[in-house]
């Protein structure tokens, strides 16, 4: 029987990588509903013509028609490109299928708990802190977090100048205390535009 301490690591991997990942139901339920609707609808199709009915849209014997005559009734120009576009849909769905989704949460390193943090979240609190550093309304101050990076655009007062080195240094320092898995570059870029009145 295995240990606890053997279990949890495992677990805590697991959880973290659910609440990281994104599903995959979506896609795949569109995709077998619209291969369900399709061979339903084919399945009809072969009834009313086997009973000699008339068809829904069009009978098998006129589809296998209009596929055989197809490269030569259709200019190759649009046979290329609904081609090209058919190719782009399949590489698109294997892509989806393959790759992990990415949700923007970024993983906390504890070994005792599966402990995830939003995206939004490290925005606002490199923002709060980006403007206690430089002394600004909440207005000026906005950020974005990447997958590696988090960015802080600061807009500073008419005629005062603002620290970018020491913005930098307090964001850094803050996002380091979160201890996470996978550290984030820290970027400040000063907006060409000053607030006025601020």
């Amino acid at each position: 029987m295995k240990s606890r301490q053997a279990i949890e690591p495992a677990l805590i991997r697991r959880i973290n990588l659910r609440e990281t990942r994104s599903s995959r139901a979506a896609l795949s339920i569109t995709a077998a509903a619209v291969l369900l609707v399709t061979v339903l609808w084919l399945a009809v199709e072969l009834v009313l013509s086997a009973t000699g009915q008339a068809a829904l849209l069009i009978s098998p014997a006129e589809l296998a028609r209009s596929t055989a005559s197809l490269a030569t009734a259709t200019v190759p120009g649009v046979l290329m490109g609904a081609g090209a576009v058919l190719v782009l849909m399949g590489i698109a769905l294997l892509a989806a299928s393959l790759l992990p989704g990415n949700k923007q949460r970024h993983i906390v390193d504890d070994p005792r708990a599966a402990i995830v943090v939003d995206s939004e979240v490290l925005a606002a609190s490199a923002s709060r802190t980006a403007r206690t550093a430089a002394g600004l309304a909440p207005e000026q101050v906005s950020s974005t977090v990447g997958r590696k990076r988090i960015d802080v655009v600061v807009i500073p007062s008419a005629g005062r100048a603002v620290d970018a080195d020491g913005i930098k240094a307090a964001v850094e320092s803050e996002i380091s205390g979160y201890g996470l898995r996978r550290p984030l570059a820290v970027g400040v870029s000063t907006s060409t535009r000053a607030a006025v009145g601020a």
